[in-house]
């Protein structure tokens, strides 16, 4: 794979998969690129949110906007130039607050195979 600039205009927006939620994501690395991550933006309606046991590693960056995060144990609170973690196993609610969110994503292996497996 060659190095490539990436920006939230070269993505596909699609409805992140088995939600109905005003939740889209937009992968620009994966594993049809032959890198090992998937690489992408997720943008998010007013207050909407989605709870998943998490299949892969997760890495979020805020870039607009405010989310929070909860599990059983604990909750955290993003804005932009903030990251949140999500590891593999965990159970995790993720929610946009009334502005809504626009999000970059790193996540370890490919989310899209990952859930496959």
């Amino acid at each position: 794979m060659k190095m490539r600039k990436l920006t939230i205009d070269d993505a596909v927006m699609e409805r992140s998969p088995g939600q109905a939620a005003d939740i889209f994501t937009g992968n620009l690395v994966d594993e049809r690129h032959g890198g090992p991550v998937t690489i992408g933006y997720g943008c998010w309606g007013p207050d909407q949110s989605l709870t998943e046991t998490m299949a892969v590693d997760d890495v979020m960056i805020v870039l607009e906007g405010r989310l929070s995060v909860s599990t059983d144990n604990s909750e955290v609170t993003a804005g932009p130039g903030e990251i949140v973690y999500m590891p593999r196993g965990e159970t995790v609610t993720i929610r946009a607050h009334p502005e809504g969110a626009t999000t970059a994503y790193v996540t370890y292996p490919h989310w899209r195979t990952a859930g496959d497996a």
